[in-house]
């Protein structure tokens, strides 16, 4: 009996340790988890700085040559010589030139019937003479006097025709030689020597294009025209102009505007404008399109952040600024202008506040952050 009853107390202590492990490991496997700390959202941040911006606006623009002439023949012949393609000449250099033999002897013909007609009227003035002498001694008639005074004034006459047929004669002989009127290059010839040209026409031996200095026309929209107007003082002050290659966005040249159309195109509610450039590298070439920036203004000294750092809200345009803690803070901001990839900020932020370029679309106000560089350069403040 002592033996079955320390059996029995033995069981029921074993039970007990076991209820005991039992309740432990429940207690164990079943306590709450720890809560993790929310990891930051990655952004990338820069700090807004302070700079002098230039304001400006652009439009598509085309080079065309300051001055282009199309050089076609005033009298009819056999072109002998054409200026070589593509050479620079001088206002006065020979172009072109016509067989002058015909003109050359026309104006001999001029030349001998002036000298001729000349000494018809040298001697009806000699015999007017006599005649004016005799008539005072009453040897002859009046009115043989006057007869010979008509004849005096119809060989002046004759002898005015044929200085007028020497100076036509001289002036189609110096159209035979025919000359540039501009500084410029001499473009492809549209007929060969050996042809015979005439004064109907029209498509021109060889053009020439002035192309230093050159134009660049371009147009922009007339609510940019009120406000080029105003900062021009009505065109008054000139304008800066800057050609951009539309293939690199390199700076090809700097001119000043200098023609301002005097309409507003109502079909596309733009004005024309022309700007004159020097280019003397030979950046620009007539016909060539490209970029304008007209520069209105510069902004001295104010707060600039990248423009991808600017979002829109409901209520505005606002950005994230890093607070204590990189705690994500939303600011309202005001901004004055934005040009190419900088904003111009006029109220909300100041000078080396840290602000976010990237990653703001998941932020919210407070959310923790955690710097990551941008693509190829460094992050963190």
């Amino acid at each position: 009996m002592a033996a079955r009853r320390r059996f029995r107390w033995g069981f029921a202590v074993l039970g007990a340790v076991l209820v005991v492990l039992v309740g432990a490991i429940w207690i164990i496997t079943h306590q709450p988890a720890k809560v993790a700390r929310p990891p930051g959202v990655p952004v990338t941040v820069v700090r807004a700085v302070r700079q002098d911006v230039p304001v400006s606006i652009g439009g598509l623009g085309s080079a065309q040559a300051w001055k282009s002439d199309l050089i076609n023949t005033q009298v009819n012949g056999m072109l002998t010589w054409v200026a070589p393609e593509g050479t620079d000449v001088r206002a006065g250099a020979v172009l072109a030139q016509i067989d002058p033999g015909p003109y050359r002897a026309a104006l001999t013909v001029a030349q001998g019937a002036l000298r001729r007609d000349e000494a018809v009227l040298a001697g009806a003035q000699v015999n007017l003479s006599r005649f004016q002498a005799l008539a005072s001694q009453d040897s002859i008639a009046k009115q043989q006097v006057d007869d010979q005074a008509a004849l005096v004034k119809q060989d002046e006459g004759t002898v005015e025709l044929d200085r007028g047929q020497v100076a036509a004669a001289e002036l189609n002989l110096r159209y035979c030689r025919i000359v540039s009127p501009i500084d410029g290059r001499v473009g492809v010839r549209m007929i060969d020597p050996g042809n015979v040209v005439n004064t109907s026409l029209t498509t021109g031996i060889v053009s020439v294009n002035q192309i230093t200095p050159i134009a660049v026309t371009f147009t922009v929209p007339q609510g940019d025209f009120q406000h080029l107007a105003q900062v021009s003082d009505g065109f008054r002050t000139p304008l800066t102009a800057e050609a951009l290659s539309q293939e690199t966005g390199d700076t090809l040249g700097e001119g000043v505007v200098s023609i301002v159309d005097n309409h507003v195109d109502p079909s596309t509610a733009t004005v024309e404008l022309k700007a004159r450039f020097p280019n003397d590298a030979r950046t620009l070439w007539p016909g060539q399109f490209v970029n304008v920036r007209l520069t209105l203004q510069t902004l001295t000294a104010v707060v600039t952040v990248p423009a991808a750092a600017v979002n829109q809200g409901p209520n505005g345009a606002y950005v994230y600024l890093v607070g204590p803690g990189n705690k994500a803070v939303m600011r309202p901001v005001t901004v004055q202008t934005t040009q190419e990839n900088i904003a111009v900020i006029q109220s909300g932020i100041n000078a080396g506040d840290l602000v976010v370029t990237d990653g703001q679309m998941t932020l919210r106000q407070g959310s923790p952050v955690m710097f990551r560089p941008p693509s190829g350069g460094r992050g963190g403040p």
